[in-house]
């Protein structure tokens, strides 16, 4: 069933997680293409935002008004974040998260994301502050605790739940594991029965059966995939097919798959401008290599991955984007010993 948010239903549950770096403007937009019932921006820190601090992009660039996506906010003082709330609001943002669950030390350092875990107070005081700035659903995005003697995300849900918050998201990991070990799904079960808002279960969701089962071991009301999206944007809307029996996506292939990414990496220097543009594609390109090799069951040559890699001349990065997708991983898969002599 949908995920109802005050005025608005999210259908299917199956979301896109904000990551830092990656779920930027052009790659949400290709995960809502394929099917994500909503995608989530990349974390905003209020302060940087509304004070326009260099290297803070202007709002109009989260796609704060486009239909099925959140914008995500961090912070740590209620003033910045209330105030960095209504302006994306304002902006036309339908959904508004906060982030609480970031592990980065440099995020936890300056005692935003999952640090608010530890002064749970505090953290609700963030909660009522962005629920009384604006008239949009606002969500909140967590881990179980900071650290193993400190699982909490059960109170902080209830209390967020009392403050107006309309859904919630729980990685099933601590701030101090990181992204080590296996999420324990399970251990979000707590956090389900602690609210009666919908709850979303976050972590190590890679495919149909993972979601299948991290719905099952925590009860949750929909899932969020991270980094499983990673070279694979339609990965989302696959499992909602799987799942919900929505539309299916049309998973590229080869020639089309060359296409796609070519597409991706063009957007991404229109984006951001063809110098930070490379260095941001490289890392998509990279997923998408090994996604496609994977899929392939076959290797990317070396040498051709590193030219593809450090390649600063766009139409000759869109040439082996295409020679690579295209030509040689499907004749490797054909031919397994192209793939042997790849390796």
């Amino acid at each position: 069933m949908a995920l109802h948010l005050s005025n608005l239903d999210i259908w299917p549950p199956v979301l896109l997680a904000p990551m830092a770096g990656i779920t930027d403007r052009p790659f949400r937009d290709l995960a809502t293409r394929f099917g994500a019932g909503l995608v989530v921006s990349e974390m905003v820190a209020s302060q940087e935002m509304v004070q326009a601090k260099p290297g803070v992009r202007e709002k109009a660039e989260l796609g704060a008004g486009a239909l099925g996506t959140s914008v995500q906010l961090a912070g740590r003082d209620a003033y910045w974040i209330a105030e960095a709330a209504r302006r994306v609001a304002d902006g036309g943002a339908r959904i508004i998260d906060i982030n609480m669950g970031c592990p980065a030390k440099k995020v936890t350092n300056g005692y935003s994301g999952s640090a608010l875990m530890r002064t749970p107070d505090h953290a609700l005081s963030l909660v009522e502050a962005v629920v009384a700035a604006v008239d949009v659903p606002v969500t909140l995005k967590m881990r179980l605790g900071w650290d193993d003697e400190c699982l909490n995300a059960p109170d902080i849900a209830r209390r967020a739940e009392e403050a107006g918050v309309a859904l919630i998201t729980v990685h099933g990991r601590t701030r101090c594991q990181f992204y080590k070990g296996r999420a324990d799904w399970s251990a979000v079960a707590a956090t389900v029965r602690a609210v009666t808002v919908p709850v979303i279960v976050n972590g190590d969701i890679r495919d149909a059966a993972s979601a299948r089962a991290a719905l099952a071991a925590s009860g949750a009301a929909g899932v969020m995939i991270g980094r499983g999206a990673q070279g694979r944007p339609w990965l989302p809307g696959l499992v909602a097919h799987e799942l919900y029996q929505t539309a299916r996506p049309d998973v590229p292939h080869d020639a089309a798959r060359a296409d796609l990414v070519a597409d991706h990496y063009r957007a991404m220097l229109d984006f951001y401008g063809t110098d930070l543009g490379l260095r941001v594609a490289r890392k998509h390109l990279g997923w998408y290599l090994d996604a496609a090799a994977e899929d392939a069951g076959a290797a990317v040559p070396a040498p051709m991955r590193r030219a593809l890699l450090t390649a600063t001349d766009p139409a000759r990065a869109i040439a082996l984007i295409h020679e690579i997708l295209g030509k040689v991983l499907p004749a490797a898969a054909a031919d397994p010993a192209q793939t042997r002599a790849a390796a």
